[in-house]
């Protein structure tokens, strides 16, 4: 498993993760991670961080995590996948891994090659993402929370 976060002008880290997050888990990630590279950004009070309704996005010890780090987080629809642009991002990936040439042979070299591709996602396709977003609420809202095409 890996966790990844992007902006409209960049990737952040690719991180590779063991076994199964718990909430605690998830917090070391956001503090090795995450925060980091929103430190890194010219302007790190213009963004908003976005995740969906999983239990360890959602457990109480990680809410208040973001909330004594400032990490403002963007509400979000139950049971509505159709906000998320990472996993646009996920698909990006996989498709960038599965044009190469050579296959990986193993974990390590699927990371290597995760990290490789993860570095060379063009700019616009960053852009197209976060630009969708008011799209992707409209939509949403229009739809009352019900799927869309996003």
């Amino acid at each position: 498993m890996v966790w990844g976060c992007f902006t409209r002008y960049s990737v952040g880290p690719l991180v590779r993760l063991d076994g199964r997050l718990t909430a605690k888990d998830y917090i070391e990630v956001l503090d090795k991670h995450l925060v980091p590279f929103l430190e890194s950004l010219e302007d790190s009070n213009l963004y908003t961080f976005q995740e969906d309704n999983a239990p360890i996005h959602t457990a109480k010890v990680a809410v208040e995590w973001k909330l004594e780090n400032e990490v403002p987080c963007l509400p979000w629809c139950a049971q509505s996948p159709d906000l998320n642009p990472i996993e646009h991002m996920w698909d990006e990936l996989e498709r960038r891994v599965r044009a190469r040439r050579v296959m990986p042979k193993n974990e390590d070299e699927l990371f290597k090659f995760l990290e490789e591709e993860w570095m060379e996602i063009p700019l616009h396709v960053l852009e197209n993402l976060v630009d969708s977003m008011p799209r992707r609420i409209q939509a949403v809202r229009k739809s009352k929370g019900y799927p869309t095409k996003y």
